[in-house]
């Protein structure tokens, strides 16, 4: 187990890096790369950070996912709000940064462009109503939590979970762009929205509530359903081999 300190730098430049990069991906390149490209550059991000930080923290990123392994008894809870507050502050830096940036094109408005902001109804790219987003958000982030649990578990394949856990974020992005933008990451969804702000923020309790039941339905059932390794398989095991 590497000093919390330590963790606690892997987790920030690894959800800054998410951030910066998949909503960087939307807001900078969106029109250029479509939906297809946002959706890489998300997968990109997480598997790269994965490699690179994910043997240090255990690569989570993602306050639903650092909750759903948690549940899973993967995580210690006692560690539970030292991640979170360390993925919700990386988000809202990184959503700094890049409205700084941004705004080094003329005309540039955050709140005009949604800045990659999550949204149903009005706000969803397919209008589709809020239950529908919540659905969307609690299956798409219960699914990867599972792949996680699956590809960390000691009976699976050493080396290659970051890549698949870099594949299915893509896989949900194709997904759920049109539905809401894809969330399935709290931290993912306030950096963005208190730069966009109103609507964006009113409808944040959704991109908040959703993945955290999803994590947590996830991690309460991996094991029941599928059983378990000898021992529980942090990330920072999977990536080796």
């Amino acid at each position: 187990m590497h000093p919390m300190p330590q963790r606690i730098a892997a987790e920030f430049f690894g959800t800054f890096w998410l951030v910066f990069g998949g909503c960087g991906a939307a807001v900078i390149a969106g029109q250029a790369i479509g939906n297809y490209g946002i959706a890489l550059a998300f997968g990109l991000t997480v598997l790269t950070m994965a490699y690179a930080v994910g043997h240090i923290s255990g690569g989570h990123f993602n306050p639903a996912i650092t909750v759903g392994l948690a549940m899973g008894k993967r995580f210690d809870w006692k560690d539970v709000p030292t991640y979170l507050v360390t993925q919700v502050v990386a988000a809202i830096v990184a959503a700094t940064s890049l409205w700084v940036i941004a705004h080094g094109t003329s005309g540039f408005s955050s709140k005009a462009s949604g800045f990659a902001t999550n949204g149903y109804g009005d706000r969803s790219p397919g209008h589709y109503a809020w239950w529908a987003v919540f659905l969307a958000e609690v299956l798409l982030m219960a699914f990867f939590v599972w792949v996680i649990m699956g590809v960390t578990d000691t009976r699976a394949p050493k080396g290659f979970a970051p890549i698949a856990i870099g594949l299915v974020l893509t896989l949900i992005h194709l997904i759920s762009i049109p539905i809401d933008n894809t969330s399935v990451n709290p931290a993912r969804s306030i950096g963005p929205a208190l730069f966009a702000g109103g609507d964006a923020i009113i409808q944040l309790w959704l991109f908040i509530l959703a993945p955290l039941i999803g994590g947590l339905i996830a991690g309460a059932t991996y094991a029941l359903l599928l059983g378990s390794g000898d021992e529980a398989a942090p990330l920072e095991v999977a990536t080796e081999g």
